[in-house]
């Protein structure tokens, strides 16, 4: 607490105690002066004595409560900031946990070693956007933090802000219709594997990649195909025309946009005729989704607009390219619109016409601001190879 907060709360006690006070002497003054009038016939003397005990009485009443109320209110908030700061003691312990967490089953993979989850791959020393383009040289001021433990912290993160296995598997149902018969589809950067698991229930053959060892690991506990690497790198070492399907979820905004080309390029030259190509993220175009979803992400490179991946996909050599949006913003988020009674709507008076055309401007200014602000938090393309 800071000296003037000390100051605040002293001055508030100081006048709660004086408007008790005062209050306390004016019933104490009513009180006698109705004792005096009492027993015998009133006079106009004892008459204007009451009125005015009273007059004082109910002037201190006002300043009684209102000091009572900011006590009140002083005390409420009190409390609010000891809630506060238990919860900002919670979600402090729940990052350290889940940092813990992840740390011990890496442990548990490699007892007494330091060997990534990559079965000998490279340790991941970036994002996907500069592990291929261009490695950064070395930074003498970066510590000795370790690529093993910035995958961990990246796991962490991801496990409290893009939400659980459950949540995202429930989110990414939705492609599974467009790979329905497909076989050998690739999920670029697959994470915990959760699109995979999906895939795999579905009878559909598939296997993921990612430059994030601990996120391969992860998904290698649950029995999937999994490799530690970066996507360009790993598509130019298959076969073309071996693909059955790509998916990327979640991926592109950790790109280059050189990066991000090429990985198009070599995507369109792996996949087989007329096979899918999935790529979601987050829809920068709706506000709340950039402000908050991407600018969250320490990771991210560059926004991709809707209309600028449907572009790319289509110049690699993609057809049928659409943008589907998905997540969107609930309604109570949303800018609210004006509803006027019908009476108003249709009376000709000059103050409901006045009403009416307030309310109209009010309303179309929300519907603006909502297509701008809140629409979807998230879209994806889906194209097919030529």
């Amino acid at each position: 607490m800071t000296t003037d907060d000390r100051g605040s709360l002293d001055s508030l006690d100081r006048t709660r105690r004086d408007a008790d006070r005062r209050y306390n002497e004016s019933l104490t003054a009513l009180d006698a002066a109705v004792i005096a009038a009492d027993g015998h016939e009133l006079t106009r003397a004892d008459f204007d004595r009451v009125a005015t005990a009273l007059i004082v009485f109910l002037q201190q009443i006002t300043a009684f409560v209102e000091s009572k109320d900011r006590q009140v209110a002083r005390d409420a908030g009190a409390r609010l900031d000891t809630v506060d700061r238990s919860l900002e003691a919670v979600s402090e312990l729940r990052t350290q946990v889940g940092v813990l967490q992840r740390t011990l089953e890496a442990l548990r993979r490699s007892p007494g070693s330091q060997q990534t989850a990559g079965g000998g791959q490279p340790p991941a020393v970036a994002r996907e956007a500069s592990t291929v383009l261009s490695a950064p040289p070395p930074d003498p001021n970066r510590g000795s933090a370790s690529p093993i433990d910035e995958d961990l912290k990246y796991v962490g993160f991801e496990d409290q802000f893009r939400g659980s296995d459950e949540t995202i598997a429930n989110r990414l149902r939705a492609y599974l219709p467009v790979f329905e018969g497909r076989s050998n589809v690739l999920d670029v950067g697959c994470g915990r594997g959760e699109f995979l698991v999906a895939l795999k229930t579905a009878g559909i053959s598939a296997r993921g990649i990612d430059t994030n060892a601990e996120m391969v690991a992860v998904a290698r506990d649950r029995g999937l195909d999994t490799t530690h690497t970066d996507a360009v790198s790993y598509l130019q070492s298959l076969a073309d025309a071996s693909l059955g399907g790509l998916i990327a979820t979640q991926v592109i905004e950790h790109l280059e946009p050189r990066y991000l080309i090429r990985l198009l390029d070599e995507a369109a030259q792996k996949l087989r005729p007329g096979a899918p190509i999935v790529l979601e993220t987050i829809n920068v175009a709706c506000w709340l989704a950039f402000f908050s979803s991407y600018m969250r992400d320490f990771t991210h490179v560059r926004p991709v607009h809707p209309e600028t991946l449907q572009y790319l996909a289509r110049a690699s050599g993609f057809e049928r390219v659409e943008i589907r949006y998905s997540a969107p913003v609930p309604d109570t988020v949303k800018m609210k619109t004006v509803d006027l009674p019908a009476e108003v709507l249709t009376s000709t008076d000059p103050t409901s016409t006045a009403l009416a055309r307030i309310a109209h401007t009010i309303n179309a200014n929300a519907v603006v601001l909502n297509n701008l602000m809140f629409t979807h938090l998230d879209y994806a393309i889906v194209g097919y190879r030529i």
